[in-house]
């Protein structure tokens, strides 16, 4: 039998990091894309002579072009511009419809059956471009923003209770912006809910630090935004899917009705199996999570409208 396939299309940080981390658990064979002339054929070089001394068996390889990415199972869209200090994710938005929308339909040609998976920001708005250029099921295309997100909630909860991160649950629903919603009721360490460990207000100070957190790296960093994190989160989906997990994850998906939100793409719990997202879960909110949700979405449905107004759909 052989390998799945995975294409990692930008072979920056994030997509670098990916294939590393994809390499290591043996997911399946690797196909680094990038614009930028040698650099993914000897990052790919690199990787592939990690495998002997980490015991891994996978091919990795680097191309500027999208041949070598027919008939993939996955592909990882990573390719943009990232932030610079002062840029909202938002900012992001003209350029990175460009690519995305050349990207997506140079894959979705090859590879038609593949499942994508969205990494570049803005990226409710992104997964939007690419559903519409790609033309696939909604099953098959997805965002990675909540895993991320719900990733440096724990890491903050974390910290501040000195305790395991693998003692900490966390969703964090909504678009991956500024009015994303950490649903700090269904966040837990151990089974207690955070709500019950610490005050309202420390709870209120992480989630705000939660919805800065990719702002704080970009701030530190100066010269780019976060790769390590965004990186093992998309491969944390990735093996949900080739493994047929079944796993719980916040993700970017098509709302059609769902928490009462229509025709737009936003992070609400999923179920990820190995045809792509197999059920949407439908959590009870609070009126106020409700109304949370609702204003997030409102904000990536203007984003989707700026995308039309660029003339680019």
């Amino acid at each position: 039998m052989s390998r799945p396939k995975i294409s990692v299309i930008g072979a920056g940080n994030v997509g670098a990091s990916a294939a590393l981390k994809l390499a290591e658990l043996e997911l399946g064979d690797v196909v680094l894309v990038d614009i930028v002339e040698g650099m993914p054929q000897g990052k790919a070089l690199d990787l592939m002579q990690m495998c002997p001394v980490s015991g891994r068996d996978v091919n990795i390889i680097g191309t500027n072009g999208y041949d070598e990415t027919e008939g993939s199972d996955i592909v990882i869209v990573t390719s943009g511009i990232p932030r610079k200090p002062g840029m909202s994710r938002d900012d992001l938005l003209s350029t990175n419809t460009k690519i995305v929308k050349q990207v997506t339909a140079e894959v979705a040609k090859r590879s038609p059956n593949s499942i994508l998976i969205l990494v570049t920001n803005p990226l409710d708005a992104m997964v939007y471009v690419a559903y519409k250029v790609s033309e696939f099921p909604k099953q098959r295309i997805m965002g990675m923003a909540g895993v991320l997100d719900s990733a440096r909630f724990r890491t903050f909860i974390a910290m501040e209770l000195g305790v395991s991160v693998e003692n900490i649950h966390a969703f964090v629903l909504g678009g991956h912006g500024d009015d994303m919603v950490p649903l700090a009721r269904c966040t837990t360490v151990a089974g207690v809910p955070i709500t019950e460990l610490m005050s309202k207000d420390r709870v209120d100070a992480l989630i705000q630090r939660t919805r800065d957190g990719g702002a704080e790296i970009v701030k530190l960093l100066k010269t780019g935004s976060a790769f390590y994190a965004p990186a093992a989160s998309t491969v944390e989906m990735v093996e949900g899917i080739l493994k047929d997990k079944k796993k719980i994850l916040p993700c970017c998906v098509l709302a059609e009705g769902e928490y009462g939100i229509n025709d737009t793409f936003v992070g609400l719990p999923v179920k990820l199996g190995r045809s792509g997202i197999e059920e949407i879960l439908e959590i009870k909110l609070t009126p106020e999570e409700r109304e949370a949700l609702h204003l997030s979405a409102s904000h990536v449905r203007e984003l989707c409208n700026r995308v039309y107004e660029l003339g680019e759909l």
